[in-house]
């Protein structure tokens, strides 16, 4: 099988959703940017005034394996990752899951609102740009169960990844991972239902041997779904996997 970098750039995952051909440049020349959250004037095209964009909680001191919050007075993988290191390499998430970012993140999720995906996205899209490192060969968007996709009627992880694989070139691989098995909702479930409520509920979808993926979500509480997701890409050949959200929840034991 080929790496997925090998696929062509035709591919139909790749295709503009509802919220990537609203949002064109000809349309957001006739609509200045207003900022989501306060209502202000936003900054250039972003629609996040200057403001507000200074509110989000970075999460500038987290675990390089898994993204989870540490005092700014540790360094290092956190206890867990030490006790038990996960099967994905590393992530990258660059706000934690508070004020106001949560706000952005619950409007798009459960309020159809698809133009927090593209802001959300340009905010990912942004902080990737200021790190240092390579790029992966294609990003996969953890996927949602058909039925849960009919009732939201789009998948937030995909929305958005579509910003940052446009700004990068990167091949987005919409169908690289299937979710076969219905799951109730994480937020509904306590830590350790968390913990098994993914198992086997997903299954790889394209051919992605030999290939670094980025593994896109937009919030990581737990990790457990996505690493059953990443469990399920190594079985699949993929060689080294980094986990992509815009934000990371802190989690208190």
């Amino acid at each position: 099988m080929r790496p997925c970098s090998k696929q062509p750039a035709h591919y139909p995952s790749a295709a503009p959703s509802v919220a990537t051909t609203w949002w064109n440049p000809l349309q957001r020349g006739l609509l200045p940017s207003t900022c989501l959250l306060c209502g202000a004037d936003g900054t250039g095209e972003r629609d996040l005034c200057a403001g507000c964009a200074a509110d989000l909680p970075r999460n500038s001191a987290a675990c390089p394996r898994c993204a989870a919050p540490l005092p700014v007075s540790v360094t290092g993988l956190c206890d867990s990752c030490h006790a038990s290191p996960p099967n994905f390499d590393r992530a990258f998430v660059p706000f934690r899951y508070q004020p106001p970012l949560d706000a952005l993140i619950k409007h798009l999720k459960f309020g159809g609102r698809l133009a927090h995906a593209r802001l959300l996205g340009d905010l990912f899209a942004a902080a990737l740009a200021e790190r240092a490192g390579s790029l992966p060969d294609c990003i996969v968007p953890v996927p949602l169960h058909p039925q849960r996709l009919r009732e939201r009627g789009f998948n937030q992880a995909l929305e958005l990844a579509r910003t940052t694989a446009r700004r990068f070139q990167i091949p987005l691989r919409a169908t690289g991972l299937r979710r076969v098995r219905y799951t109730l909702p994480q937020t509904q479930l306590d830590a350790r239902r968390r913990q098994t409520n993914p198992l086997g509920a997903f299954a790889l979808g394209d051919p992605l041997a030999g290939s670094r993926v980025a593994l896109m979500d937009d919030v990581i509480t737990t990790a457990s779904t996505i690493t059953e997701c990443a469990r399920v890409l190594r079985t699949g050949g993929a060689t080294e996997i980094e986990l992509w959200a815009i934000g990371r929840a802190v989690v208190h034991p």
